[in-house]
């Protein structure tokens, strides 16, 4: 490559990274502020603007920096910076533009591996944040975030092992790229019993979404009416703008995972549009309801609806019930296959679930 080939793709990179931090920074910021107000609707109160999420962001940052007497200030105030760089990171990884051409910037043969790597950097960085505050509150809290951690990991491994495995049977593209995925929604290649498995590891991560958040019923860890806010209560200033930052990009990077795995449809190809411009705008806005919908179900409707738990209620709920349920769904799209080759012979049913439904309508 020449140098001026290499200047030219180093400068698109820059250019496009600094593009995507901006728009997950922009929209997450303003999914939080869709979440605040319709919770508040929900719950019959009027609720802070839309907007506010951005106003919050702008008041921290014009506000001192405190550090605790007994903090490990070094540590205190680099762990926000990690926190914040790894989510953003996600988002380099993630087709937020599920258009041809419009790849991810730092797509590899192993996105979802990375990925799971990545989700816990945030997380780890409020624990050692919380041991480094000296505060007992925030030790509460950072030992609450562990447990929640080493609980949820486990159903959400096993929905990534679960689609790696469907995909395998699907060619020699690499499984656990999110390009792969995106060009093969796995809903189209599975039966119905893979259909079923499918639903089943949809409804678990969406529950796993709110405790990679710390939201309510799966906020332990900081539950300001118990432990003052636990991880976070001697932040303040910009180190608590970009915890909030942080939280804002993540429930963006959540909600688009989801629909990354499960929901890559485009409008586009439906109403035949084929000016790029077009399909550009129409799919980009496609996608950002998708994720809109996917958020509302995964964090604003399970927070009003159901209390907080307790943590050993958390860390029962993901071991036992979840873990079940994902191993059920696994299992559904490991016979998926001769399932189907079942139903095919003895019923003439077609190879996969969508085909079946076509022709019953």
């Amino acid at each position: 490559m020449s140098l001026v080939g290499f200047s030219e793709s180093a400068l698109r990179a820059i250019l496009g990274t600094l593009g995507v931090v901006f728009f997950g920074i922009v929209f997450g910021l303003l999914y939080k502020g869709l979440d605040r107000k319709i919770s508040a609707h929900m719950q019959g109160r009027i609720g802070p603007p839309i907007v506010q999420p951005f106003r919050d962001v702008r008041k921290l940052l014009t506000k001192e920096n405190i550090v605790p007497e007994n903090a490990v200030p070094w540590i205190f105030n680099l762990v926000p910076l990690i926190g914040l760089v790894a989510t953003i990171s996600i988002l380099l990884y993630l087709p937020i533009l599920p258009v041809e051409g419009f790849s991810p910037i730092l797509a590899t043969e192993g996105d979802l591996i990375l990925i799971l790597y990545l989700l816990l950097i945030p997380s780890l960085a409020m624990v050692i944040g919380g041991f480094s505050s000296g505060s007992p509150y925030a030790i509460v809290g950072a030992q609450r975030e562990m447990a929640t951690m080493i609980a949820y990991e486990f159903p959400l491994a096993i929905i990534i092992i679960s689609i790696a495995t469907r995909l395998i049977e699907t060619g020699d593209q690499p499984v656990f790229a999110l390009s792969t995925i995106a060009t093969t929604p796995v809903f189209n290649v599975v039966g119905i019993v893979g259909f079923i498995g499918l639903i089943i590891l949809l409804l678990i991560l969406i529950l796993v979404t709110p405790a990679e958040l710390s939201k309510i019923p799966f906020d332990a860890p900081e539950a300001e009416t118990e432990i003052a806010g636990g991880l976070l209560a001697e932040y303040s200033g910009r180190n608590l703008a970009m915890f909030y930052l942080t939280d804002a990009v993540k429930t963006f990077v959540m909600a688009s995972l989801i629909v990354v795995l499960f929901f890559p449809y485009n409008l586009s190809p439906l109403i035949g549009l084929e000016n790029m411009y077009a399909i550009v705008l129409i799919d980009g806005i496609f996608f950002l309801l998708k994720v809109f919908l996917v958020a509302f179900f995964s964090v604003t409707l399970i927070r009003v609806a159901i209390a907080r738990l307790r943590i050993d209620q958390i860390v029962y709920t993901y071991w036992v019930p979840l873990t079940l349920l994902a191993l059920i769904g696994l299992i559904c799209i490991m016979w998926d296959q001769v399932a189907t080759n079942y139903l095919m012979e003895k019923f003439g049913w077609e190879s996969t679930f969508f085909e079946q439904l076509s022709n019953l309508f």
